[in-house]
């Protein structure tokens, strides 16, 4: 199962949806079963590491995503990836109009696996404060534990927690 998160620039929600995403991923043992990937629909930062402000708010709560680099969405990735999701409607409507038709199946809003969250959006805190990135990652964790639990429940037999037998 490949994953891509994708947000305008790839410096603030993308790749910290990656980084709690691969987190969680690699504490329920899944790092072998599920890929992830961040990108943006624009090309201003390509290379890039992610928004010292969007580290440091990862960081207080035990995730790095220091590592990552920035990249523009390209169109092998509807290919690629089993899932593209859109921190908000502007991006879901871009990726939408660039997907072949079939492969626009693959294009969702990534809180649709967070229906009780308060927002539908990823709000972009890049011109905001760090009190922005914190809601970020307040939304970011619950969207990311609900995308856990349904690519483990909802493909039988794709995604398996490995056994730890000892």
């Amino acid at each position: 199962m490949k994953v891509l998160f994708v947000c305008t620039g790839n410096i603030c929600r993308s790749p910290t949806a990656e980084g709690v995403f691969r987190h969680l991923v690699a504490d329920a043992g899944l790092a072998d079963t599920i890929v992830t990937d961040s990108a943006g629909t624009h090309g201003y930062h390509v290379g890039e590491p992610p928004d010292e402000r969007s580290v440091a708010a990862a960081q207080s709560r035990g995730f790095e995503i220091g590592d990552l680099r920035a990249r523009r969405v390209r169109q092998s990735d509807f290919e690629e990836f089993d899932l593209i999701l859109a921190m908000d409607q502007g991006h879901y409507d871009q990726l939408a109009a660039m997907a072949p038709p079939e492969a626009r199946d693959r294009v969702q809003l990534f809180m649709d696996y967070a229906p009780e969250a308060p927002r539908r959006e990823v709000p972009d805190p890049y011109y905001g404060q760090g009190t922005h990135f914190t809601e970020v990652l307040d939304l970011v964790e619950v969207a990311s534990s609900g995308l856990l639990d349904k690519l483990r429940h909802s493909r039988p037999g794709a995604v398996h927690a490995r056994s730890s037998v000892t």
